[in-house]
């Protein structure tokens, strides 16, 4: 499963909001929404956060196990 738990401590690490990757860099509400509900980006989309935020993947998403028992 991917979170996107490290979007949201970069974006308060950086003291952004999600209104300044919207209004100011150009990011659609909808890409904003499917981020916020766990839903899939395209690795394009992963690549222009990471390039509007100055990170790494790793401070976008992360991969967490999901172990079936």
């Amino acid at each position: 499963m991917i979170s996107y738990e490290p979007f949201y401590n970069t974006l308060f690490k950086k003291g952004l909001t999600e209104y300044y990757l919207i209004f100011k860099q150009g990011f659609s509400a909808s890409t904003i929404h499917r981020i916020k509900h766990g839903h899939n980006i395209s690795t394009k989309t992963l690549d222009d956060l990471c390039f509007a935020l100055d990170c790494e993947v790793c401070d976008i998403i992360r991969h967490i196990k999901y172990i079936d028992e």
